[in-house]
């Protein structure tokens, strides 16, 4: 017969749920609960890992700006201010759309970071990976790329690492070459994989008499691709409205086609003639602007015809994320 267990009455140690280190799925439990641990204190952590957050932007400036810059523009960087200022040794942090090798950050010779904003995250909180990927890179040694992990379901979000009151002011570049602090005189193999880059960069210019709208230049046609910030419900009712008293358009040859979905927040879509650029819209959209916060005021119920105008311009909606 096998020997019976020899069973003690000590207490095991009691571990707060913040004590419990992360360790492999099947491994046992750190709590000493004798279960594996993604049937004890690993549920509670997948779970907050792969939770969605619908408007992981919501609270910092610009949100709608963070959204184009994840979603819709090919090359642009911004000036991140931190709360409390910059560590010693990093002379500044910049958010960039895409960086080399899809890095998700970097840490420049000169102590400098460089954010990733269009890398596949982790986690269903992009945030809160950002936010890990950016205390990484403060703290990387200079000169090395940082590699992206898992987020502690407890860490901070980049709402806790950014100054609330600093500006958030994307600068939107024809190409890539904020890479490299010298691109002229880069290596043969740096300039090949910045011409690649380039080339398959669309054109895009952000307006400036309005917010996040960026217009885009393609082979067929231009658009004009603008987030904003209204509940979504109430911003189709009032397209709707425009739409269907034919003032949803940005001029002549212009076109209300349809609408993004993407982090939380709506982005309607116009297409233009290819021989309409950003500054030619700059006027036709402030005009806009003034219909879309009449219309956006209105409460009263849609008619006959912009229940159609509302329908079409759902059945045209697509969701980025």
């Amino acid at each position: 017969m096998a020997k019976k267990r020899v069973q003690t009455k000590a207490k095991r140690p009691q571990l707060s749920d913040a004590e419990i280190p992360v360790v492999g799925a099947r491994e046992p439990c750190p709590c000493g609960s004798g279960r594996r641990y993604k049937a004890c204190h690993g549920r509670a952590a997948a779970h907050a890992v792969t939770e969605l957050v619908q408007r992981p932007f919501a609270g910092l400036p610009s949100e709608c700006d963070w959204v184009a810059l994840r979603e819709l523009v090919p090359a642009a960087t911004v000036e991140l201010p931190l709360k409390g200022g910059l560590p010693d040794g990093v002379p500044s942090v910049t958010l960039a759309t895409v960086l080399p090798m899809a890095w998700p950050a970097l840490r420049r010779d000169d102590g400098s970071v460089l954010l990733g904003l269009q890398n596949d995250t982790a986690s269903g909180d992009i945030s809160r990976d950002l936010a890990d990927t950016l205390q990484q890179a403060l703290t990387a040694k200079p000169g090395t790329p940082v590699q992206g992990r898992r987020a502690p379901a407890d860490g901070p979000r980049l709402q806790d690492l950014l100054d609330p009151e600093g500006a958030f002011e994307p600068v939107v570049h024809t190409g890539f070459e904020f890479w490299v602090p010298d691109a002229e005189n880069a290596t043969p193999e740096v300039a090949a994989s910045l011409e690649r880059a380039n080339a398959a960069a669309i054109p895009t210019v952000k307006l400036t008499g309005v917010d996040a709208a960026y217009w885009c230049e393609t082979p067929d046609k231009n658009h004009l691709r603008w987030v904003m910030p209204h509940p979504e419900e109430q911003l189709l009712d009032a397209l709707a409205r425009l739409h269907a008293a034919g003032r949803s358009n940005l001029g002549e040859g212009t076109r209300l086609v349809g609408s993004f979905r993407a982090h939380g927040l709506t982005v309607p879509v116009w297409d233009l003639p290819s021989g309409v650029g950003a500054e030619d819209v700059e006027k036709p959209a402030a005009e806009f602007a003034e219909r879309l916060a009449a219309a956006l005021a209105t409460d009263a119920p849609l008619t006959p015809d912009e229940r159609r105008a509302r329908g079409g311009l759902t059945n045209r909606q697509v969701t980025l994320s």
